[in-house]
């Protein structure tokens, strides 16, 4: 029994204190000693090494869209105001097709590449996004 509370004790303690390391956000905060020698290269970090998983899914029924063509059904997260925890973002794992997201997270340097020559605007929900050249709405991730 005290060895079974002991190992329980040092798996919690382990577990609280890597996420003792990471922002809000889920960026690295970079006042740790590992976080610096881990993501600090070239003073910046690419894809980052952890994973969010969003457990507020709901499962998107299959339908035609307006120009005939037909979308199978499948799982996403719930709406929010970040795109942090979502499947397609990078450094996220789809659980159900286990394909890596790519999309840039919001306020990282690589949201800067999206749009890039483009006016952004930011829209009534907070929204960022540019005019296309046939007039539509592009959202890119968030800046600054």
């Amino acid at each position: 029994m005290k060895k079974s509370l002991f190992i329980f004790t040092v798996t919690c303690l382990t577990y609280f204190s890597s996420l003792a390391q990471n922002k809000r956000d889920g960026t690295p905060d970079m006042r740790y000693r590992a976080n610096k020698e881990l993501f600090s290269v070239q003073g910046s970090y690419t894809i980052p090494r952890y994973t969010i998983e969003n457990t507020t899914t709901t499962y998107q029924n299959g339908y035609i869209k307006s120009n005939g063509t037909y979308v199978d059904g499948h799982y996403k997260t719930m709406p929010n105001a970040t795109n942090i925890d979502n499947y397609s973002t990078a450094g996220n794992l789809n659980l159900y097709t286990h394909e890596p997201g790519s999309r840039a997270r919001d306020y990282s340097p690589e949201a800067y590449n999206y749009g890039a020559g483009n006016t952004i605007q930011t829209g009534s929900r907070g929204g960022q996004y540019y005019i296309n050249d046939h007039g539509n709405k592009v959202y890119v991730p968030k800046r600054n």
